[in-house]
């Protein structure tokens, strides 16, 4: 009896792939759900006043800053012992930090709580893209980077509408608890089996230090992460500082910030869509990202130098940055895509982690230009900077799209 073949919609819609997508959602959900949640939990703790910008870059910090760290571990973790334990082991700690993050009575707990949780969700996106990219033929990543960012991104807008139904440690009781509901999920998962014949081979696994002894590995992964850090100084300040960019603007009516996440990433899953598309249309991974790299370059001067008349208009801007943002996950594919199966899931755990971590060094740097070129110029300054570098690195990096998998890093 001949069998037949999955279809395109069986290989997307098989299991490892869907779990990776709603680990996305539970990443995303608490990533942001700070951003929404910053105001009322510091003013809950006393804090007032400019305390609220600089305590919230300091919170927004330890949490990028425990991202970095888990990205690197939970990335050797996947490549050394397989990415199922990447899988369960990081949202297993992100669930418990999360939930502990409800009962924080003071910032000291609350920063070393943020840390945690960062080290947490460190693992999920990564681990779930090497996950797809090896399971789903290459003719659909492009279409599994789709779902996977579409769930990430209801995850972000979801984190608006608890936050605005429930008191703010109502809002991460959730989050953790949604992790422990993914944690039972995940028990009838499969391993990659590119991975699972990787572990028949006598091939190094998961040292992350070759990726610096090695110049071409090296060259790869540094213009790996340039590539991605606009996306993030779009999310982690423009996006992030909201209320105080419209209190500059001159709008009387205050704005939100977590229905400017909302927005935004209601913006970015339209754009997640339309980049992938793109890329499956143009048969390429870096036509796609350098269209909404200048997309989202043209949007940070609208948003910073047009002159804003009202809330709506402001809320618009917002949803049109987060579309031209919506090159997340199709720019994660491609660094995964760059490396072979023994550093993969290395390199795609830690990239995106680096990239969320350079938003420390640009809210440094965007406080400290604040006194003397404002909010204004001091912003435009710092965007036009990481896009000129992502496009350098951009032009420098390989063409991905037909790449085959099955290979290994030397």
């Amino acid at each position: 009896m001949i069998s037949t073949p999955p279809s395109s919609r069986q290989y997307l819609f098989q299991l490892p792939v869907l779990v990776a997508a709603l680990g996305y959602f539970v990443d995303m959900y608490d990533i942001f759900l700070f951003s929404v949640v910053r105001v009322p939990s510091l003013k809950a703790l006393g804090v007032t006043g400019d305390d609220l910008l600089h305590e919230g870059v300091f919170l927004l910090d330890m949490q990028l800053s425990g991202l970095v760290i888990g990205g690197v571990l939970w990335g050797v973790l996947g490549d050394k012992r397989g990415r199922l334990s990447v899988l369960f082991g990081s949202i297993l700690l992100y669930s418990v930090a999360n939930i502990a993050n409800g009962l924080v009575e003071n910032l000291t707990q609350y920063a070393v709580l943020r840390f945690i949780a960062g080290v947490g969700l460190a693992g999920e996106l990564g681990a779930g893209i090497t996950l797809v990219a090896e399971i789903l033929p290459k003719q659909l990543r492009s279409y599994g980077s789709i779902l996977v960012a579409t769930m990430g991104v209801l995850g972000a807008i979801t984190a608006y509408f608890v936050a605005d139904l429930f008191a703010w440690r109502m809002s991460y009781y959730v989050g953790g608890g949604l992790g422990l509901l993914l944690l039972v999920l995940r028990v009838n998962v499969f391993e990659s089996g590119l991975y699972e014949k990787l572990k028949m081979q006598s091939v190094q696994r998961g040292n992350f230090l070759q990726l610096f002894t090695n110049p071409k590995s090296l060259r790869k992964y540094i213009l790996a992460i340039l590539m991605g850090i606009p996306l993030w100084f779009v999310v982690g300040i423009l996006i992030t500082f909201s209320p105080e960019f419209g209190r500059h603007a001159g709008l009387v009516e205050p704005i939100v910030a977590g229905k400017a996440v909302m927005l935004a990433f209601a913006g970015q899953s339209v754009g997640d869509i339309v980049s992938g598309l793109l890329s499956q249309r143009l048969q390429s991974r870096k036509k796609a990202i350098r269209v909404f790299i200048l997309l989202s370059f043209a949007m940070m001067l609208v948003y910073l130098l047009v002159p804003i008349h009202g809330t709506s208009q402001f809320y618009f801007f917002c949803v049109c940055l987060g579309f031209c943002n919506g090159y997340w996950t199709l720019f994660i594919v491609l660094a995964a895509e760059l490396f072979g199966t023994n550093l993969r899931a290395t390199v795609a755990t830690s990239v995106p982690n680096f990239v969320r971590g350079a938003t420390v060094p640009l809210t440094w740097l965007f406080v400290n230009l604040k006194p003397s070129l404002g909010l204004t110029y001091g912003p435009l300054l710092i965007g036009g900077v990481v896009v000129l570098f992502s496009l350098f690195a951009l032009h420098f990096l390989e063409e991905t799209f037909l790449k085959d998998m099955n290979y290994v890093e030397e």
